[in-house]
């Protein structure tokens, strides 16, 4: 859950992946949004200018910071209930974007406090001068809106409103119906507020099993969008023998699911997900003799707004624990991660193969023959075609042509490709940022459409080895050092030799 990535932003663990959004409910509607909506856009600019003036509070003077009573309830109310009616999402950016862009930081008097500090810096005073100095500079720092979601967040129901606010935040810079620095200043403000307020103290963490509460198994199963539940039998296998199931909810809201991880009990360390998610377990009973692995296969953010705290990190961690706590000769922890994104890179490969004739970058001469009596047709060119769909992976021949190359240029995906210095890939910049070790990728590790279409097929797994978490994450995160294994170095090193782009 950056959010997983350097954000858990949110994207399968894994990545986070997020349960469909629920319709939004009809929320009460202010007398003037309504008429002002029925009036038309510029009336309702209007009525979105004087609801902000009235209900985001005045910043005040520094020396009332603390005198200053709160603004009545109403007021915040106000704007909860006004944008709970506005039904349109341009509707809900455009008075987000007014809300960022209006409600910011006062520069001017973020200028004259910077001037009081730099003046006092090259006087000599006494040090509670200065830090009295600096203090009013950090005051001037808070925009105004920040003094508005705090007050709301006071309201009944008001975190769970700011969560989906920012939930509309993020769609709406998505789809670009709002851009601009000011947006992405609140929605950083936003996000560090939330981050504070679903802070690993405030979680707890509860687990599901066949006899928790039907309305739990109903969320659960309704938010699983790495591996879709499709029966209750479905539900029932993934929490029962050989299974776990965890949930972070927060105590304000106990039993409502914030993100879910999905843990298989095995021999090994699992290649293959269709054998967690689809195959019957050993026996109805668990033998802890047979149990020798804990596979993390699936976690799910619930709620897009959360995107970014850093929930699964957490979620990850408190697991492992809580699995040692009950099976104290447990061995190996690990992920089975899909790897979205590498289908994407390697036709974006292709296709500049495909530009510059001739040229073979990808491939050896050995392999570029078995995979054009495979494919009957120019390489990269049919390539590109056949790996955009899944019916490639019926060709017995050309599944045994394709993996040599694929799993050499998986791991260099994974290994060499970069943004800012951290890998490229979000399950894979999550997994490292925690501490674990890219530890093995697996062919045909996923054979779903899904997983044909999106990664060739491959999975990846993260080792975590507990004692060794702390100073790998150090490592990945200070000098962007990846830990690998030797399969892993040794696939980069045959992409090295063998591919030339």
């Amino acid at each position: 859950m950056r959010g997983f990535g350097p954000g858990l932003t949110t994207r399968n663990l894994l990545p986070l992946r997020f349960a469909p959004r629920p319709p939004r409910p009809p929320g009460p509607l202010l007398s003037s949004r309504s008429a002002a909506a029925a009036a038309g856009p510029s009336s309702l600019t209007r009525a979105m200018d004087e609801l902000l003036r009235r209900a985001v509070p005045q910043t005040p003077a520094y020396e009332l910071r603390e005198k200053t009573p709160a603004p009545a309830e109403g007021q915040c109310a106000d704007f909860v209930s006004f944008y709970g009616g506005l039904t349109e999402a341009t509707q809900r950016a455009e008075l987000l974007g007014r809300l960022a862009q209006g409600f910011g930081v006062d520069h001017g008097q973020v200028a004259e406090q910077s001037a009081g500090v730099l003046q006092l810096r090259e006087q000599p005073r006494e040090a509670a001068v200065l830090l009295q100095a600096e203090d009013r500079l950090r005051y001037a720092l808070v925009p105004r809106y920040r003094g508005l979601f705090h007050h709301i967040s006071k309201l009944d129901g008001g975190v769970r409103f700011l969560v989906r606010l920012r939930a509309d935040l993020l769609e709406a810079q998505a789809l670009k119906l709002v851009e601009g620095p000011h947006v992405r200043e609140m929605n950083g403000v936003l996000k560090s507020m939330l981050s504070e307020w679903f802070s690993s103290g405030f979680l707890n963490l509860e687990r599901v099993t066949w006899h928790s509460p039907c309305e739990v198994l109903q969320k659960i199963s309704e938010s699983e969008a790495v591996h879709p539940i499709k029966s209750w039998m479905d539900m029932k296998q993934r929490v029962g023998p050989y299974r776990r199931c965890y949930f972070f909810s927060h105590c304000s809201t106990p039993g409502e699911p914030l993100v879910i991880l999905y843990v298989a009990l095995t021999s090994d360390i699992s290649s293959n997900i269709q054998a967690i998610v689809k195959e019957q377990p050993l026996s109805e009973t668990e033998e802890r003799d047979r149990i020798a692995a804990a596979i993390f296969y699936s976690i799910s953010l619930t709620q897009q707004g959360l995107q970014g705290v850093e929930l699964g990190t957490f979620l990850v961690k408190r697991v492992l624990k809580e699995l040692q706590k009950e099976f104290p000769h447990l061995g190996a922890f690990s992920s089975l991660s899909p790897i979205p994104g590498f289908t994407k890179w390697l036709l974006g490969l292709l296709g500049s193969q495909t530009k510059e004739h001739g040229r073979n970058g990808l491939f050896t001469d050995s392999e570029s023959k078995e995979l054009g009596e495979a494919v009957g047709g120019p390489v990269p060119e049919t390539l590109k075609v056949l790996l955009s769909g899944s019916e490639w992976a019926q060709s017995e021949k050309l599944v045994q042509a394709l993996q040599a190359p694929l799993m050499r240029l998986c791991a260099w995906y994974l290994y060499g490709e970069k943004h800012r210095g951290y890998a490229l890939n979000p399950v894979a910049n999550f997994h490292l940022q925690n501490g674990a070790v890219m530890w093995r990728i697996n062919w045909m590790g996923d054979s779903s459409p899904r997983g044909l279409t999106s990664s060739c097929g491959l999975m990846a797994n993260y080792r975590y080895f507990p004692e060794e978490t702390g100073p790998n994450s150090t490592a990945y995160l200070g000098s962007k050092s990846i830990k690998a294994s030797e399969q892993v170095l040794s696939l980069v090193a045959q992409f090295q030799k063998n591919s030339k782009l």
